[in-house]
């Protein structure tokens, strides 16, 4: 792979001209974030030609060293270097609007759904979830935790997260991975750099940086609390924005103790919205307008939906821009990818963690529970099948066997 000038920035273009080309990809990218990812380098490195294969990979590295949906932070600095701040938001509002309107959708239907036939779909999503985190996880396994002191450090991050429940423990968990990973991860090869045509500098990447963690340390420090309100949503989807290292699965591990645990929302409507967004084009944080829309803050569901999104979505943009014009120089920096691989092994503790509860435990509830996700997962990982055959595949599948019994 060569490396171009980085001094030569790309053709600049309208905020329109983004916004189009993002909204069909809005519309039609099924099949989670690395499919995205897929479709990102077709449409902007081989058709367009908006960015070469150079700096295309060091973008995707970037986005895959930070917390926060890799998919969408791609897209916002895509169009970024495309069009400015205008084309930057217009690719961020067009590639995430149609799945947010759909799971807001879904979350106003949701509680009319019926028993019988409609428990019984609801049941199947929260089946697609089992399926669909398990293959997540193996995948993450393979990639994130691929050596002896990696599988070390995520089986220490499960046992820990387990056994005390506690949402600090999934951050003491981060940062121990991180210790670690600077201490034993020392066989991972910090990558080669390239620069970004951000129209501004490191002062400025500085600033965004400072203001992510002030909005960090406001969340983490903001009391939790039975009743819920719109500040305590605000800092609970902040906070599990800001420390989503491995995707959008890794979320449900992190939104799980603030929304579930506190009794916000219930365990069956949260596993439903969660097996739900597999079903959806876009991003999977757009989870957020289905969990933001079901807790009663006392504003009306679009506003918190609306509230719930953007404070999700914020702290992974802040970081990125934070960290585009600092990315030459702490790439290059071995003690900086040691880290990251210690805390994406934690990460892959925290998923397993989730895995086992709330998703297992609320999920199969019997043998025919455990026969349609073991298919489904089948499906996934030996045909390949598309996520809207898994959800089709565990919904008809739990009507059949709920007619049956």
């Amino acid at each position: 792979m060569s490396n171009t000038s980085p001094q030569t920035p790309p053709s600049p273009g309208s905020a329109g001209e983004v916004f189009r080309i993002f909204l069909r990809l809005g519309l039609t990218s099924f099949g989670g974030p690395i499919a995205h990812l897929a479709y990102f380098r077709e449409e902007f490195v081989r058709l367009r030609g908006w960015l070469d294969d150079a700096h295309f990979a060091q973008l995707l590295s970037v986005c895959q060293f930070l917390p926060g949906p890799a998919s969408s932070q791609m897209c916002f600095a895509i169009g970024l270097f495309r069009g400015g701040w205008a084309g930057a938001l217009a690719a961020f509002v067009a590639f995430t609007l149609p799945s947010a309107l759909l799971m807001f959708g879904f979350a106003l239907i949701a509680p009319h759904v019926g028993q019988g036939v409609g428990t019984a779909a609801v049941h199947g999503l929260k089946l697609v979830a089992v399926v669909v985190v398990a293959h997540g996880l193996l995948g993450m396994i393979r990639q994130l935790a691929p050596d002896a002191p990696r599988v070390l450090i995520a089986a220490g991050a499960a046992v820990l997260i387990v056994s005390t429940g506690s949402a600090w423990a999934q951050l003491g968990a981060i940062a121990l991975g991180a210790m670690l990973g600077w201490c034993f991860c020392r066989q991972v090869n910090a990558p080669l750099s390239a620069a970004f045509p951000v129209r501004y500098g490191r002062r400025g990447g500085v600033a965004f940086l400072l203001v992510f963690l002030a909005g960090l340390a406001g969340a983490l420090m903001w009391p939790a609390a039975d009743a819920p309100t719109a500040a305590a949503l605000a800092a609970a989807f902040y906070k599990a924005g800001a420390l989503v290292f491995g995707g959008g699965h890794v979320v449900l591990s992190l939104l799980q103790p603030a929304v579930v645990d506190t009794g916000w929302v219930h365990p069956d409507t949260f596993l439903a919205g969660y097996g739900a967004a597999q079903a959806m084009p876009g991003p999977m944080f757009s989870l957020a307008a289905f969990v933001g829309a079901e807790v009663p803050v006392g504003w009306p569901a679009a506003a918190s939906a609306t509230l719930a999104l953007l404070a999700v979505f914020l702290p992974g943009i802040l970081l990125l821009l934070a960290v585009l014009p600092l990315w030459e120089h702490l790439a290059r920096r071995r003690w900086a990818t040691r880290g990251i691989a210690g805390i994406n092994a934690a990460v892959v503790g925290l998923l397993i963690a989730a895995f086992y509860t709330p998703v297992w435990t609320e999920g199969v509830h019997g043998v025919a529970d455990f026969v349609i996700a073991l298919i489904g997962f089948a499906l996934l990982t030996t045909r390949r099948v598309s996520a809207l055959w898994i959800v089709s595949w565990c919904v008809a599948a739990s009507i059949v066997a709920r007619l049956l019994s």
